[in-house]
């Protein structure tokens, strides 16, 4: 029953559910040294994916940068919804993942630093300093993950998703959206709260990860917990880009 309950507790992060260790069987156990280890093997390489997307636009050998943007978000979007529906082959599709992710953060990075010099180095500084801050908070127990806690980040989460939806379909329709994508108060304000909505989602991600380690989840799911936290780290360096951008106009 405690085992059960534990399980249902799991955080909200959409790749970090409950329903992702139940009913999982495998070799091996999840730790969080396992999974802390992964998860520093994908940020390399989603940094060194990254650095030579930059390297390549810089020096031309890449024409195109927007070519290796889609390529990035597309392959990252069939890996991740792979990676959701069959955890058990995340071992091999999170470090895809990581990859691809960084051909798309390069393309982004490299273009956004044409226009805004430093800016990518400054949201990538600021990116780490947000991850130590919420892991800080989460392991001294300042902030506790509790059930109403999960409740609010699930429903902020959502939130933006619609409002990302919402966004891109009256876009389609020529409708002007400076008031979200401009640099006015109005729109630093929304980038604002999505990057703190993202900034403290990352707890749901500690949260997920040590319960599935006290549940002794199968060893490849230390794989899926890291998949997820770097989920959730590319997230957060978006929308601080996008922030600064604004703060930066």
């Amino acid at each position: 029953m405690a085992r059960d309950s534990a399980r249902r507790s799991l955080g909200g992060n959409p790749t970090l559910s409950a329903a992702r260790f139940e009913g999982i069987t495998g070799d091996g156990v999840m730790t969080i040294a396992g999974t802390a280890w992964r998860a520093f093997v994908l940020v390399a390489l989603v940094m060194a994916s990254a650095g030579y997307t930059w390297w390549s636009v810089a020096t031309g050998v890449a024409q195109n940068p927007m070519t290796l943007l889609w390529v990035g978000l597309i392959g990252g979007l069939v890996l991740a919804m792979v990676t959701i529906f069959r955890p058990q082959l995340a071992p091999w599709t999170s470090p895809l993942y990581a990859v691809v992710e960084g051909l798309a953060l390069g393309a982004i990075s490299v273009v956004m630093d044409r226009v805004y010099p430093g800016l990518p180095t400054q949201a990538v500084l600021i990116t780490f300093g947000v991850f130590l801050a919420m892991l800080a908070l989460y392991t001294f127990r300042i902030i506790t993950v509790t059930a109403r806690f999960r409740s609010i980040m699930i429903s902020a989460i959502v939130g933006v998703l619609v409002f990302y939806v919402l966004t891109m379909v009256l876009s389609f329709f020529g409708v002007p959206m400076t008031l979200v994508r401009g640099n006015g108060m109005v729109s630093v304000g929304i980038s604002l709260l999505i990057s703190g909505i993202a900034s403290f989602s990352l707890l749901l991600d500690f949260h997920a990860i040590e319960e599935g380690s006290r549940l002794k989840a199968p060893r490849f799911m230390s794989w899926y917990g890291a998949f997820g936290l770097v989920v959730g780290l590319v997230w957060v360096y978006i929308e601080i880009l996008n922030l600064l951008r604004k703060l930066r106009d």
